[in-house]
């Protein structure tokens, strides 16, 4: 909820890329990827009851500034990585945010959790952040921002200017869906089963600039829409533009924002690797178009996209999602795939193929968090799903007390994820 290019990642980026999809020569004489930088909100629960607490504030007194901020509602955190060349950095700088935000919340007797949605979320939070913008926010949008109790994740990439980001924003946009369902960890609601994967996604959707963005030929005209929407009274500021991609106004990134916040940092940096490439791939292709002549690479038919949005909210990594390249449904699997072939030239230059395949066949073969919380709410209860949360976000792969609870990530199986979605059995403490 925080105003375009306001955040941390974005003040601390600064651009030295070509359009040609290569690293371009910095004034320093340096050679520069396409950096990223990454957005991360989190939960704030008491550990013994599973439940949301406005304890923001005391966490954040024992957490530098630069790093670590304020949300819309006193029960949410949000981090801040440092702007990295590389997947791995990106996930080391991600990891050890997180260790120093779980150690932060213990110290109180808290707990943070990255995920879409808390599974015991009540349906509406009366503590809202201090301040003149949220309580606008609060007294204006009424239970839309009541119930705003959900957490993203959000991803910046350099591009060269923002008129070039407003113009791929059409390419990039028919992808964004598989993002999403790459990232789905909210299938419960007020402690209920919502069928839906990213239940996040239908919440967050109900703001009246959120959503798939559409097509705009250059910046100007994208402002003088952003500038419409506050004439008219419908937001306030610029801030409030939470369409899923979004330029940043006054720095050289380009930004996703339909993201759910995802328990296991590894799954934030196969979406950061995706996205990266599929912003690369974009800028090549209008690289081309500009040096060979022929029609915008555009794809962007809102009704198109919120339809797709839709599909991967519902299904996530468990069902279909629908195709960009054929306008048809087609199992989450094949999309991904299709995907990744899409973008291996992308992802090879930026030396991220192997890890971003890997990351992705692990994520198909062990399926998406929304389908953990699931089986772990059939196999125990709605609190046990809280621990998983909770040990998945501080990067342990089973709840505290468990086996294997230390085991590095990557040398446990997959679980098996096949079956129909699972019944929750009734809420108890163990």
């Amino acid at each position: 909820m925080r105003r375009s290019g306001d955040s941390a990642v974005a003040r601390r980026t600064e651009t030295y890329r070509t359009g040609s999809g290569q690293p371009s020569v910095s004034p320093r004489g340096e050679t520069v990827s396409v950096r990223i930088g990454v957005e991360e909100e989190f939960h704030v629960l008491e550990v013994e009851s599973g439940l949301l607490v406005p304890r923001a504030d005391p966490i954040l007194r024992r957490l530098p500034r630069r790093t670590f901020t304020t949300e819309l509602h006193r029960s949410t955190v949000e981090s801040n990585s440092e702007v990295h060349a590389s997947l791995a950095d990106l996930h080391t700088d991600l990891v050890t945010t997180r260790r120093r935000l779980d150690a932060a919340a213990a110290s109180l007797g808290l707990a943070v959790v990255a995920a879409g949605t808390a599974p015991l979320a009540p349906a509406a939070a009366p503590h809202p952040t201090d301040g003149a913008r949220y309580r606008h926010m609060v007294e204006d949008y009424r239970t839309v921002a009541d119930e705003q109790l959900i957490c993203g994740a959000q991803v910046h990439v350099d591009v060269p200017d923002r008129d070039t980001a407003v113009r791929i924003m059409c390419a990039v946009s028919p992808w964004v869906p598989v993002l999403l369902a790459l990232s789905a960890s909210s299938p419960f609601w007020q402690g209920t089963d919502t069928g839906y994967a990213s239940w996040r996604t239908l919440l967050w959707q109900r703001w009246p600039t959120a959503g798939p963005v559409g097509c705009f030929a250059s910046a100007d005209e994208y402002d003088a829409t952003v500038s419409d929407l506050v004439r008219t009274g419908t937001i306030s500021d610029a801030g409030m533009i939470y369409y899923d991609l979004r330029p940043s106004d006054h720095l050289k990134t380009l930004e996703l924002r339909v993201c759910d916040s995802c328990p296991r940092a590894e799954t934030v940096v196969l979406v950061a690797g995706l996205f990266r490439a599929l912003v690369t791939d974009a800028l090549d292709r209008l690289d081309h178009r500009r040096a060979h002549g022929g029609a915008p690479d555009c794809d962007g038919r809102h009704e198109w996209l919120r339809g797709a949005s839709w599909r991967a909210a519902r299904a996530g990594l468990e069902g279909n999602l629908v195709d960009p390249e054929t306008h048809r449904e087609a199992p989450a699997a094949q999309v991904v795939r299709t995907l990744l072939a899409r973008l291996r030239p992308a992802l090879e230059a930026h030396g991220d193929l192997d890890t971003v395949r890997a990351l992705a066949e692990a994520a198909l073969a062990e399926g998406s968090a929304a389908r953990r919380i699931r089986r772990t709410a059939q196999d125990e209860d709605l609190l046990a799903c809280v621990d998983m949360l909770i040990a998945e976000t501080r990067g342990e792969r089973a709840p505290r007390g468990t086996a294997g609870t230390d085991t590095p990530r990557e040398n446990l199986p997959a679980a098996d994820m096949t079956g129909p979605a699972p019944s929750v059995r009734p809420l108890t403490r163990r």
